[in-house]
């Protein structure tokens, strides 16, 4: 019952203050109509519609995320972005590899939020940039070369936008405990890694998929078709699996399945399609 009460505690505590800076969509649950709208390839300067949101899977962890008045967030950025010459108003990096971050940031983007801190407390981030609030929620990592534990050394990331609330898992190494599952609230969209061992088991991947109950999982950070097989057919006695040969979709409230859905999306660095 206590740990109950602290969780509960936790939740109201964490949308008291988010309603102090702006409501946060993350802890209501969005109501579900069926239906999701694939796009072809698009130019990133392509208009988004009203009331939506663009996702494009660019890479590995690398997502694009866009809202309708044209500001663009990149995950885990490392540093490359093909030859489009967009650059994103913000980028958010983690540690864990270099694939998921860079020392040198293009400099045209405003906001670079790194995932981790200068104390173990980690990183704090709560971006409000109108259209788009972005907050992080930090998480160990396993040290390097079978080093300590590094406490808040990466970020979940949450983006809130349009109504959604977008979770980008970064390279998690744990699965989260209650009180940040509180802290996470509800994800209507998650990106989650699912190499099976680089990150974690894909087991404990599925479980953590499974509490969350996002409207949509897109699969990232796969490095074969095995892996991610079986993480889809782990995942099929819950969720629809849909696999799409897309790169983007493009989502809003009304959108969102009517059942929990995996969407496989193709990295457009695979389809060598960036532009």
């Amino acid at each position: 019952m206590l740990r109950i009460a602290v969780i509960a505690f936790i939740t109201f505590a964490a949308a008291a203050a988010a309603q102090d800076r702006r409501p946060s969509h993350c802890i209501a649950i969005a109501d579900a109509a069926p239906g999701l709208r694939y796009l072809h390839k698009a130019g990133f300067d392509s208009p988004v519609p009203e009331h939506s949101v663009r996702i494009v899977y660019l890479d590995h962890a690398m997502f694009l995320i866009q809202t309708e008045g044209s500001l663009g967030a990149v995950t885990d950025y490392a540093g490359y972005f093909g030859d489009s010459g967009y650059v994103p108003d913000v980028a958010t990096m983690n540690q864990a590899h270099e694939t998921h971050w860079t020392r040198y940031p293009d400099p045209g983007i405003r906001h670079v939020l790194k995932g981790w801190g200068e104390t173990p407390d980690g990183a704090e981030h709560h971006l409000d940039l109108g259209e788009m609030l972005i907050r992080n929620v930090p998480t160990d990592i396993r040290g390097r070369f079978g080093g300590p534990v590094e406490r808040n050394g990466n970020s979940i990331f949450i983006f809130e936008v349009a109504g959604l609330c977008i979770g980008h898992l970064g390279h998690l190494h744990h699965e989260p405990t209650d009180m940040q599952y509180a802290a996470i609230g509800r994800l209507d969209v998650v990106m989650a890694a699912v190499d099976g061992g680089m990150t974690l088991p894909s087991g404990t991947m599925v479980r953590i998929m499974k509490r969350l109950k996002s409207s949509i999982v897109i699969p990232m950070h796969w490095f074969g078709r095995g892996t991610l097989e079986r993480f889809a057919r782990d995942m099929s006695d819950e969720f629809d699996v849909r696999w799409s040969r897309d790169s983007e979709i493009v989502v809003s409230l009304l959108t969102l399945p009517s059942r929990p859905t995996v969407l496989v999306l193709e990295p457009l660095a695979q389809r060598g399609l960036y532009e």
